[in-house]
């Protein structure tokens, strides 16, 4: 039996990818091992978000040759788009896959297996959801970008924003929900873009998939403040199965920053959209907060601006990572570099004040009434789970309560 290990580097989009190549090959008769087995077959799903990510990609698949020199190696995701030409001299890579080739994946690869497959031509989206966890999943509804920020490089790796039509979300949902899962997660690169190339709305989505039988509970993973728009806040809040729990980029509480990298919206209006979620849903809400430090121009001035800003709207989480200078992109172009050792020291301010407010907003919901969605045991005999707002909870271990959503007081 032909064997296959599947890596996956960079984010949940790629992992919900990667989940339905390997739900593709089982079907084909391939076995799956894990990475570090000897396989025939690899394939590596790259990350292309910063420097450091599009160097572990290409050195991942150099120790792979290394370690299995008979092997064919298929590299995919964005760093295969970005620098497809460099990744395709590396020795051993057999196939490569850019962002528009991805339904091509499987029945490339097993044809030139000398499997029998169906030809499959260039998609605009490659529908996928991430499988193996009995309580999550997640669900990949839209692609690609069409801001063009001036630091990012998304864009150019994952294309134009398109997306799947709602009857397909709604199909995969119904799969996940007869795996048994009970929670999705909403996942795309611009997830609030979402109808683009359909002609419809992120709101009708939402309804559609709030409809959907054995989903108890949906998030939404990523979303742009201006793309949140007060119609889905008041649905949302009307009593469905979506969480009040948001992940919204902010990237820098500076105005003169957000200006510069092309942000659409100001400090202002972030703050304002905040307040609107917390006066329709509650003081109880978590939001989770990008936030990107060392940009061109942050001055030690404007990233003290970032602090204080935060500190003003109290996320529960900021996702804090260093700007990483892409070629090609405005920004790297710009004045006033950061220094490295500088965004080292920005990155551990951040995140000493993470774990201060993410403390402050769990102390503020003792008390509180919640549902926890109980996962599997964990190594030292207890399990966990999370609230809809998003609050770890740990209990002795009960097998009765796995993939079980329990009502209980903080």
């Amino acid at each position: 039996m032909t064997k296959i290990a599947l890596m996956t580097l960079g984010c949940k989009l790629n992992y919900a990818e990667t989940s339905t190549y390997e739900r593709g090959f089982r079907s084909a008769g391939l076995e799956v091992v894990p990475y570090k087995q000897s396989a025939d077959l690899y394939l590596i799903n790259t990350c292309s978000v910063t420097a450091t990510a599009d160097q572990k990609s290409r050195n991942l698949i150099r120790r792979v040759h290394r370690t299995n020199p008979e092997a064919k190696i298929v590299v995919t995701g964005c760093s295969a788009e970005l620098r497809r030409a460099e990744i395709e001299k590396i020795e051993g890579v057999w196939k490569v896959f850019g962002c528009k080739e991805k339904a091509q994946v499987v029945p490339d690869c097993l044809a030139g297996l000398g499997f029998p497959a169906e030809t499959v031509t260039a998609d605009a989206v490659f529908g996928a959801y991430s499988s193996g966890e009995r309580t999550r999943s997640f669900l990949k509804v839209q692609d690609g970008c069409d801001n063009y920020c001036n630091y990012c490089t998304v864009p150019y790796a994952r294309g134009g924003s398109r997306n799947l039509p709602i009857c397909e979300c709604v199909r995969m949902a119904r799969e996940i929900a007869a795996q048994g899962v009970k929670e999705i997660v909403l996942t795309g690169v611009n997830t609030g873009d979402y109808g683009k190339t359909t002609g419809e709305s992120f709101l009708s989505l939402l309804q559609a998939l709030n409809e959907v039988e054995g989903i108890e509970r949906y998030r939404i993973s990523s979303i742009e403040p201006n793309l949140l728009s007060s119609e889905i806040i008041d649905w949302i809040a009307s009593g469905t199965k979506f969480q009040p729990h948001f992940h919204i980029p902010l990237q820098t509480g500076s105005d003169t920053l957000l200006a510069a990298m092309g942000r659409r919206y100001t400090t202002a209006f972030f703050s304002g959209k905040l307040a609107y979620i917390r006066r329709v849903l509650g003081e109880g809400v978590f939001f989770g907060i990008d936030v990107m430090v060392g940009l061109p121009g942050e001055t030690p001035e404007l990233f003290e601006e970032t602090v204080a800003f935060l500190r003003q709207i109290r996320p529960a989480f900021i996702h804090v990572f260093p700007y990483s200078r892409r070629p090609g992109t405005p920004a790297a172009d710009m004045p006033g570099q950061v220094d490295e050792e500088e965004k080292k020291r920005r990155v551990a301010v951040l995140e000493e004040l993470c774990l201060q407010l993410h403390s402050e907003f769990v102390a503020s919901q003792k008390g509180t009434r919640v549902s926890v969605l109980f996962e599997s045991k964990e190594k030292d005999g207890t399990m966990g789970g999370y609230s809809g707002n998003y609050i770890r909870v740990t209990r002795p271990y009960d097998p009765a309560l796995s993939g079980k959503i329990v009502e209980l007081t903080l």
